[in-house]
Parts: C-alpha cells; sequence; structure tokens
C-alpha cells in the first residue's frame, strides 16, 4: 500500500479511483466492509482502491475537550488499512483551514479535480464538509452532475449490537474485550515501550513484569487480562493487570504483563498487547505472598486457555 501526506504528493493520474472517507478510528467490522467494497468496485472498474483519513483526529481541532483516546493509534491504523488490501492511502492534516472547507468544495476540488475519484463508498450515517453538510443526499446530486458513483453501505450489526467505534469505545471501558474482539473481527491492541518498574515483580513474587509506558491509546478497565505478546513479530502467551495495585497502595495506574516462557530483559523494547479476555478485577490482598499465590492460579487460568 502506498501512503500519501499531502494533497501535492498525490501520483498523477491514478487509475480509476474507488474511494472511502473517513477518521476509521477502530477499522471495526462497519469499516471494513466499506474496505471491502472499495476493493470489490475498484476491481470491477480496473481501478484503484483509494482511503482518505485524517490526522489528528478532527475532535482533537474542533472540540479538544471532548477528545476521547483512540481505540487505534495512528500506527496501528496504517498497518490494518495495508492488512486488507487497499492500494493507497491518502493521509490528510486536519487543520481549522480545513475543516472550513465545504462539502461541495471538497468533492470538487479534490475529490474530482484533483484524485479523479470515479466512484465513492459511504456509510449510511456519513457527513462530511463545514458543519457536515454534506450528506449521501448531496453526494449522489454531485454524482449526477461530475459522473461519479456512489455506494451506501448500511448499518453492520454482530449479534443485536451495532458495530460502531462508539459501542466499542463503551465496551473497552467496561472491560468487555471479548465482546469488544467480535466487533473489532480480530484481538483488541494497546502497544508502548517497556519501561523500568517498582522491581518486585521477580525478586518480591516470583513473576517478573514488562511494564508498558502507552504510547497512545484506550486502555481496558482495570484488572487481570490474557493476553498475547507480540515482541518484533514473535508472538508469546501473557498475562496483564491493569491498575493501580491496591496491595502495596500504589497510586499510579501501571500496565504489567507477565510474558510466559520469556526470561530476557527487554527493557526500552517496544512491545503489542493483544487483549484475548479478562480474568478478574483488581483484587487488594493482605500480603505480597498472597499475591503471589493469586498470580500462580491466574497462571494456570491463562495456560488453560491457550490449551483450548
Amino acid at each position: 500500500m502506498a501512503t500519501i501526506y499531502t494533497l501535492d504528493n498525490l501520483p498523477r493520474d491514478i487509475k480509476n479511483p474507488v474511494v472511502t472517507i473517513g477518521t476509521f478510528d477502530g477499522v471495526h467490522k462497519g469499516h471494513q466492509a466499506l474496505f471491502k467494497k472499495v476493493i470489490d468496485r475498484a476491481a470491477a472498474i480496473d481501478g484503484t482502491s483509494f482511503v482518505i483519513t485524517f490526522e489528528p483526529h478532527p475532535i482533537k481541532v474542533m472540540s479538544p475537550q471532548k477528545l476521547r483516546p483512540l481505540i487505534t493509534v495512528l500506527e496501528q491504523k496504517k498497518e490494518l488499512v495495508a492488512e486488507f488490501g487497499i492500494d493507497m492511502l491518502l493521509l490528510l492534516e486536519f487543520t481549522v483551514e480545513f475543516a472550513a472547507i465545504s462539502a461541495r468544495e471538497f468533492v470538487k476540488d479534490i475529490l474530482i479535480d484533483r484524485l479523479g475519484m470515479k466512484e465513492i463508498v459511504v456509510g449510511y450515517d456519513y457527513a462530511f464538509g463545514h458543519n457536515r453538510e454534506g450528506n449521501l443526499e448531496l453526494l449522489r446530486k454531485m454524482g449526477e452532475q461530475f459522473h461519479f458513483a456512489v455506494h451506501r453501505i448500511g448499518p453492520i450489526y454482530e449479534g443485536e449490537t451495532l458495530v460502531s467505534s462508539t459501542s466499542i469505545r463503551n465496551l473497552i471501558i467496561e472491560g468487555k474485550v471479548s465482546e469488544v474482539n467480535q466487533l473489532l473481527g480480530r484481538y483488541y491492541q494497546i502497544r508502548g515501550e517497556v519501561i523500568g518498574g517498582r522491581n518486585r515483580g521477580g525478586p518480591l513474587l516470583g513473576y517478573a513484569t514488562a511494564n508498558l509506558r502507552l504510547a497512545d491509546g484506550l486502555i481496558p478497565k482495570e484488572g487481570v487480562y490474557i493476553v498475547t505478546v507480540n515482541r518484533a513479530g514473535t508472538l508469546y502467551q501473557g498475562l496483564t493487570n491493569i491498575g493501580y495495585n491496591p496491595t502495596f497502595k500504589d497510586t499510579g495506574l501501571s500496565i504489567e504483563t507477565h510474558i510466559l516462557g520469556l526470561s530476557e530483559n527487554i527493557l526500552s523494547e517496544k512491545i503489542k498487547l493483544n487483549f484475548l479476555a479478562r480474568l478478574r478485577d483488581e483484587i487488594a490482598f493482605g500480603s505480597p505472598e498472597e499475591l503471589s499465590r493469586q498470580i500462580s492460579k491466574d497462571i494456570e487460568r491463562a495456560k488453560a486457555f491457550f490449551r483450548k
């Protein structure tokens, strides 16, 4: 996949671009339905599948007080779009000036004149342009005028749950990662750098942990989770505790992972945590020995989970 960071760097004469546009936070099953339609239509007209997204998130620019942690950081979003098989990703810088562009200007000046769009795929509730004045009706009218096709994808449900960034975000906050994974179509992931901790895991509790400095992203509810750990492309099984270590009366939130079968020092390495299931709430124990015994039980439950 080619990633383009400014309109000035758009290649000339892109062959029959089929486009979808959005923030795509989560790159969930709803977004994937858009991508699939884009790829299918591009194949049908011997064209180029094209995704347009924005950095930073528009809310960060327009209403920063409303911004919440993202489901997918930009690095992962780019990886996921590429894995899906999209040909080109245009990453537009979102500014106050860009937000002032009208919907008609955006379609005519950027999508038609600069990109040469032949078809566009949008979701059932898509809106764009200044004050979100652009909608499906406007696109269809402009499609007739400028000779491009418009395709609408309806809402996607998993069971009775609407697949949306909002529903996924709420489930992550509640710690319901198994349900989150159903809506994403993959495991929920956070990533960051391994940093020094309080040196309790190995010496005091008998179980060494990797402490994560989060790059960005939404942290699941406090508790203990079964995870896989992606370290430079190699997957390990593990357990992650998210919380405040009430047994030791700590005050700062920590993300600590015990990686099964790994004894190497991975300080300063970047790792990715994939959340498979939630085991239990974080609990205050009466002593480090009690906590160590509980960790041993958690590890056995995780091993049983992976054996299945």
